[in-house]
């Protein structure tokens, strides 16, 4: 085991951290198979920045949350769910003429996961320009976005927006595709993601984020790959294979463990931990989750993605996806049981 990650959040007013995107219900089913064969599912909390905002915040990072629900019994829940996970839901929006978003949860073989979403101008597809106050990026070092709320307007413009004021004010930006084809109706997914890698500082994605895009082979190179699209910093999970992260000469994190010469990109991988999953869902947030809170902590490259590697770990062993985050103890009881 190398380093605790028992890093110090910030003690000021001002949020460290800023995360946008949609919050949504998760239904789990009671059974693995197809849905048509599912007979009862249990609602959960869910949306990746959500997922990756409540688990910042169980990582004593918390963070400034932007999202936009419905005026609904389900807003209601996604609210109190996030204010009980010690958030501040003063950028909260609530809608009054859209209902909150729905994901049905498909179990496969070894926890994995597929999606069926109820999401037609639903509110996260109407977040607006300007739901991050000027004020709150000035104090913030990092800002986080996904990929879903690309796929519709107002959402879209609002997201990219997001990423470039905080570029302008030198704000890290970090960005996870999270692809889910069935939503990519009105704009292409290639374009819209080129756009934001463009903006993105970090990039957080799995293989199958990318299947559709130009970018083949070795996981490495993959990364290697992306960071000629903009971002200096590329962060790979790979399932039960762990993760890797790819750097150029532009990271701040391109310490001793990842030099590997002045015009290289340098990669460091970490094989993951041998774990029984439950359910894989939010997973790729929790990794996202417990790499930004190390980075920003302070942590060098190797300890973020053996960290982050273990908070993932983690939230496999139980079922849902917010609901299964875990808090710092709990990834540090895990990381000393490890070998």
């Amino acid at each position: 085991m190398t380093g605790n990650t028992d890093t110090t959040a910030n003690d000021g007013d001002a949020p460290r951290v800023v995360v946008a995107g949609e919050t949504l219900i998760d239904f789990l089913p009671d059974r693995e198979g197809s849905l048509r064969d599912v007979e009862s599912f249990t609602r959960r909390p869910g949306g990746a920045p959500a997922n990756v905002a409540v688990g910042l915040s169980h990582l004593d990072e918390t963070p400034a949350f932007s999202t936009r629900v419905g005026d609904d019994p389900f807003g209601d829940f996604l609210v109190e769910t996030l204010a009980e996970a010690g958030l501040d839901t003063e950028l909260v929006e609530r809608d009054a003429e859209a209902k909150t978003s729905l994901a049905f949860v498909a179990l496969g073989e070894e926890a994995d996961r597929g999606f069926s979403f109820y999401r037609d101008r639903t509110a996260d597809t109407r977040m607006e320009v300007g739901g991050v106050p000027d004020a709150t990026l000035e104090a913030a070092e990092w800002v986080h976005v996904g990929g879903v709320t690309l796929t519709d307007e107002p959402s879209r413009e609002a997201t990219l927006d997001l990423m470039r004021r905080a570029r302008d004010a030198g704000v890290t930006v970090s960005f996870d595709p999270n692809a889910r084809p069935e939503l990519w109706d009105e704009f292409d997914y290639g374009d819209s993601v080129a756009t934001a890698f463009g903006l993105a500082d970090v990039v957080k994605a799995t293989p199958e984020d990318l299947a559709e895009l130009d970018y083949e082979g070795d996981p490495a190179d993959i990364a290697r790959d992306i960071t000629d699209s903009g971002p200096h910093t590329v962060f790979l999970t790979l399932g039960s294979e762990g993760s890797l992260a790819a750097t150029t000469e532009a990271s701040p994190w391109r310490d001793g463990d990842a030099a590997a010469g002045a015009d290289e990109v340098s990669v460091v991988s970490h094989g993951g931990y041998d774990v029984d999953p439950v359910d894989t869902t939010g997973a790729g947030d929790a990794f996202t989750a417990g790499m930004v809170a190390a980075l920003v902590g302070g942590e060098s490259l190797s300890e973020a993605l053996t960290f982050a590697n273990a908070v993932a770990a983690v939230t496999t062993t139980a079922p849902g996806a917010m609901t299964a985050l875990p808090d710092r103890e709990a990834v540090r009881a895990f990381r000393e049981e490890e070998p």
